[in-house]
């Protein structure tokens, strides 16, 4: 995939001019929002491209309305992420970047902000959590929410309603109704070609299918209240997919997220855009067709405006995960990407449980990388160390495999990138990587087990990838997450 911007045409900015208009002009009646979120889960779609798998639904809503090709989250992993996108702020400059953070950690949000349902709410919208009794955040302050659906409103009362669909966080639940080959899946080229591996990215593929029938049933329900019309629906993902390189890490499959958005009669059907946008530019826009101002400003940026259309670099931040301490800053272009390693010294693959006892490929493939079975790609993300900058071309290297950041031809854009990331850096106030944080958490070294332990993991899973459809299954590792 290129990720260079497409042109606009001239009858485009007429659009959106005219789009933007509507949105400050019609306050008084405000459009109901519903914000469907799929957990841990990359674009892949049927609508994006990926191979093996329908999702007639989700299609469906690209086709009648926008699906955004470059649009990423500011965290890689749900806790983080939703942080920045409940605020409209960077989850660091909140104090929300530590995944899971609890109890006594957890601090009032600064600076008098307040979460977007609870502006919301104030405004006079009423606010539901749907499918999901919480949302996982990492601050300490009442959301909002006033109840779990939005039929329990006032007659005439627009809402906002958040529905997340928590089947695509593992453990997936395989797909009897559509039951994927996994001879018609693509694997990327980090991962091990094997039966184990392909069964696995199909079962997630299932379960997206799954959950396309939810959406569909959404969809049903908004059509059959009659209220299609002045509604507008969002398909979002809350981090990147849950696969080693994905989920908890800077590479594109970690920060990449679908963006659907379908506004009939405000948004023109079957747009492909190809801005730079970011997860609390969604924040930013629901405030905006709501007409609730925000104060102090939000770090989002409505999605019609200029301003999205300007953007040429977004930044990204990954902090602790849990018990597993690590530190990554990213700022992406239309083209080049640097990721800054703040802990280098800590192996991407140190000690997680979360990691450990959901993902079946990570046990295959650490067994094969004890053996020396891995090639020159695969092996990459295996290492006891990693550098502490890592440029990539994403136009000529899309899997970021090709580390350019020792290139000679390559410094001054390198220098360019870091110079544009010091500055978000300071912007959000980064604490950085205190001794405390550096030389805390678990264990940080690579093979966290011996080669018989991880192939007795590897064992375990088995039966469990390979069940059949109609088969729940016995998960082999207790499930905590």
């Amino acid at each position: 995939m290129r990720f260079r911007p497409l042109p606009l045409s001239v009858a485009a900015f007429i659009a959106i001019a005219s789009l933007l208009t509507a949105i400050t002009s019609n306050a008084a009646d405000r459009p109901n929002v519903v914000w469907i979120m799929l957990e841990d889960w990359s674009p892949d779609l049927g609508c994006y491209g990926t191979k093996g798998i329908e999702t007639p639904h989700v299609d469906r809503l690209a086709t009648e309305g926008s699906l955004y090709l470059n649009a990423f989250c500011t965290a890689p992993v749900c806790s983080s992420s939703r942080s920045a996108m409940l605020t409209g702020f960077h989850q660091n400059y909140v104090g929300g970047h530590q995944h899971d953070t609890r109890g006594d950690d957890r601090r009032p949000l600064p600076y008098g902000i307040k979460p977007i349902p609870l502006k919301l709410k104030e405004s006079g919208y009423y606010t539901a959590l749907m499918k999901s009794a919480k949302t996982h955040h990492n601050f300490d302050e009442e959301l909002g929410f006033m109840g779990d659906d939005w039929g329990q409103r006032k007659p005439g009362q627009p809402f906002f309603a958040q529905i997340t669909l928590t089947g695509t966080h593992r453990p997936w639940s395989r797909d009897p109704l559509n039951p994927i080959d996994p001879a018609d899946v693509e694997l990327p080229p980090y991962y091990v070609d094997t039966p184990l591996a392909r069964r696995d990215w199909a079962n997630g593929l299932e379960q997206m299918q799954i959950c396309d029938r939810e959406v569909g049933d959404i969809l049903k329900r908004i059509e059959d209240e009659g209220i299609a019309d002045n509604t507008l629906v969002i398909v979002i993902g809350d981090n990147g997919r849950c696969h080693i390189r994905g989920k908890q890490f800077m590479y594109e499959p970690g920060l990449q997220v679908p963006l659907i958005m379908r506004w009939p009669g405000k948004i023109d059907p079957g747009q492909r855009r190809s801005e730079l946008v970011q997860m609390i530019d969604v924040s930013a826009t629901i405030l905006d067709v709501a007409g609730v101002k925000s104060d102090p400003q939000v770090h989002g940026l409505n999605l019609w405006s200029q301003d999205v259309m300007d953007r040429d670099h977004i930044f990204a931040a990954r902090g602790r995960m849990g018990l597993t301490h690590d530190a990554m800053r990213v700022a992406r272009g239309e083209r080049y990407k640097l990721i800054h390693n703040l802990m280098p010294e800590r192996a991407w693959l140190q000690y997680s449980g979360y990691k450990e006892d959901n993902y079946p490929m990570l046990a295959e493939m650490s067994v094969l990388y004890l053996q020396g079975k891995l090639n020159e790609d695969q092996v990459k993300f295996f290492e006891p160390s990693k550098s502490e900058f890592e440029l990539y071309d994403l136009q000529e290297d899309p899997h970021e495999l090709n580390n350019l950041a020792g290139s000679s031809a390559h410094q001054k854009i390198r220098k360019d990138l870091l110079s544009r990331l010091n500055v978000w850096r300071e912007f959000i106030r980064d604490e950085g990587v205190s001794d405390e944080f550096r030389y805390g958490g678990r264990p940080d070294t690579y093979p966290t087990r011996s080669i018989e332990g991880w192939q007795a993991r590897l064992d375990a899973w088995q039966a469990y990838v390979f069940r059949a459809p109609d088969d729940a299954g016995a998960h082999p590792f207790k499930q905590k997450y």
